[in-house]
């Protein structure tokens, strides 16, 4: 769930590929050394699978972060995106059509995420759609849809900005005017996530966009520790959660959550949700289904324990559904 986000990483790639050749004697694809920054998330989210972490992180974190890059895995889920337009506005008029946009544009082409994330679907509609000049309700939606999978304000703006050399000039104001009132209510987020840091020691920290697609709503992510236990922050915004997922590993394993500011949820598979205040501590074993997040009404933040194990991963489930979460007081 967690990732640690650092510029400082990213900007020292080339770094991290020397150091990786000279020092542990192996050869990494380029590919790999782009995603270390990435894959340093897998600390707090429990995908590290690198038997060499501890004696490596009392070297350098450099060297962590290489070791992350090679021997880290992911399992993503597929999943389904739902869709009802078609047949609420169509289905009396156009039912074959209403069919296709319901069920294969969306069912079977949008809900190929492993393949292509949410987040970069997103970002190409887009751009399809604004490149055409369209600028009625189907723009608003795929604008709405997008700031649901991660992108920000400021990204929106720079991606509407880089359209406009390319499709006209006309063609990113009109979008502009669209994208102010979707991205209209982040102002105010901006303001509670001020207030929400004073309640904290620790700092709400960067967006979370790297997995943003695996969590409904805006959550942050700040490094506290990379060394011996790997510790990070994690802040939600009011009714942000992230999906159903289960921590692998075949021996050792899980995740241990501190609650540090606000209220919020814990709740695995076929058990009543748990209420997260500050000082509860919630240990999950390896191999339970659950998820965690902010409750609907509360900003809330915890800190993330990576608990030791062998051949750990993160595998990647479900959204919780609206349903299931509004019954949450």
């Amino acid at each position: 769930m967690l990732q640690f986000v650092s510029a400082f990483y990213s900007k020292r790639r080339n770094v991290l590929k020397k150091s990786a050749e000279s020092i542990i004697g192996v050869q990494i694809s380029v590919n790999r050394i782009q995603s270390c920054q990435d894959e340093s998330a897998n600390f707090a989210i429990g995908k590290t699978n690198n038997p060499l972490i501890h004696p490596i992180m009392k070297i350098k974190t450099v060297l962590a972060l290489v070791a992350l890059a090679i021997n880290s895995t992911t399992i993503m889920a597929q999943e389904t995106v739902k869709q009802t337009a078609g047949r609420d506005q169509l289905g009396e008029f156009a039912p074959k059509f209403a069919e296709l946009n319901d069920d294969v544009l969306f069912g079977e082409v949008w809900s190929r995420t492993d393949k292509l994330g949410l987040r970069d679907r997103s970002l190409v509609t887009l751009t399809a759609l604004i490149s055409q000049g369209i600028t009625d309700s189907s723009l608003t939606y795929h604008l709405q849809t997008a700031r649901q999978n991660g992108i920000t304000r400021t990204e929106i703006a720079e991606i509407i900005t880089h359209i406009g050399f390319y499709a006209g000039w006309p063609k990113a104001w009109a979008a502009f005017r669209q994208a102010k009132e979707v991205w209209a209510e982040d102002t105010a987020a901006d303001d509670a996530r001020s207030a929400f840091q004073r309640e904290m020691i620790f700092p709400v920290g960067e967006p979370n966009t790297a997995y943003a697609k695996y969590f409904i709503g805006n959550s942050y992510l700040a490094p506290v520790s990379t060394e011996q236990v790997p510790v990070a922050n994690v802040t939600f915004e009011p009714g942000c959660r992230n999906n159903w997922h289960i921590h692998r590993a075949t021996r050792g394993g899980g995740q241990m959550l501190i609650g540090v500011a606000g209220r919020g949820w814990y709740q695995e598979e076929g058990k009543p949700a748990v209420q997260i205040l500050p000082g509860t501590v919630i240990h999950i074993p390896a191999g339970v289904k659950h998820w965690h997040g902010a409750a609907a009404d509360s900003w809330f933040a915890h800190l993330a324990f990576e608990v030791p194990g062998e051949n750990t991963s993160n595998e990647w489930l479900e959204p919780v559904s609206d349903e299931e979460y509004s019954k949450l007081k």
